[in-house]
């Protein structure tokens, strides 16, 4: 393992919503949560496998949350750390261009979109003055995608995405497609982007996810946990069962992440 492990997807929300916000996720997914979505929790979850730092996400699911999502995420990065944050952003919020700038200016290091929670197409052209101002900042975009159910967020949508910003970093949650990871051998795998493990492994046979590893490459990997959703401890387990090579792993679990951040 490496010296340094990197969850990059794990979500965390204010105290007063926290367990509010996490059971609306668990039944739209129809799972048990397990946990919370607190802060002191990610971090004790995640200390029981040896995580370093971790990604922290949260969403908007309305335009005039941006902003209040935001400030909390820079915050909680002020307070912990071993946190990274990522900006929420909703397609119905104006002013993303001032906002882009605030947060990284706050230290926030990407951004990240829930196409399927914010009822959006990713790949509307309504969103393509967004996707050039974070291309031109060269700030990596973590991107639920898939859902068999839905038509927002699935491989050939991103595809398109990258076709129109091939210089867009784009990281595909859930092995590029969660529940359409057929589209993602098909749209995603041999592209410039990346995946992260995330809520995936309980669902997708290892023989199939051990081959999106080989054709698309374990330099394009990325370990994550998708906390509250799932404890750390259950998806290493489950994740030490793909075919990464120990050198491979120390790609996957930090020096993917490193290289995509600009970590020291």
């Amino acid at each position: 393992m490496s010296q340094k492990f990197i969850d990059f997807h794990a979500h965390i929300y204010p105290k007063k919503i926290a367990i509010k916000a996490t059971q609306s996720v668990a039944k739209f997914y129809d799972i048990n949560v397990a946990w919370n979505g607190l802060a002191e929790e990610l971090i004790e979850s995640g200390s029981k496998i040896g995580i370093t730092d971790y990604v922290v996400l949260s969403v908007a699911t309305k335009a005039n949350q941006v902003e209040s999502i935001n400030n909390f995420l820079i915050n909680e990065c002020k307070k912990h750390s071993q946190f990274i944050g990522f900006a929420t952003y909703h397609q119905d919020y104006e002013n993303f261009e001032k906002e882009i700038e605030r947060v990284t200016k706050a230290g926030l290091k990407g951004i990240k979109l829930h196409p399927d929670f914010q009822k959006f197409q990713v790949d509307d052209s309504k969103m393509d003055n967004f996707y050039a101002a974070v291309s031109e900042r060269n700030l990596p975009i973590l991107i639920h995608a898939g859902d068999s159910r839905f038509d927002f967020s699935g491989p050939k949508r991103i595809a398109n995405v990258l076709d129109k910003h091939p210089n867009l970093k784009v990281i595909a949650a859930h092995f590029g497609g969660y529940s359409e990871w057929d589209s993602t051998l098909k749209y995603l795998v041999g592209r410039k982007v990346w995946f992260d493990t995330s809520s995936t492994t309980w669902k997708l046979p290892y023989e199939k996810a051990n081959d999106i590893i080989k054709k698309h490459g374990a330099e394009f990997f990325l370990f994550g946990s998708d906390f509250p959703m799932w404890d750390h401890s259950d998806e290493w387990s489950r994740f030490n069962f793909f075919s990464f090579t120990e050198e491979e792993k120390k790609l996957v679990l930090y020096e993917n992440a490193q290289k995509l951040l600009n970590l020291k």
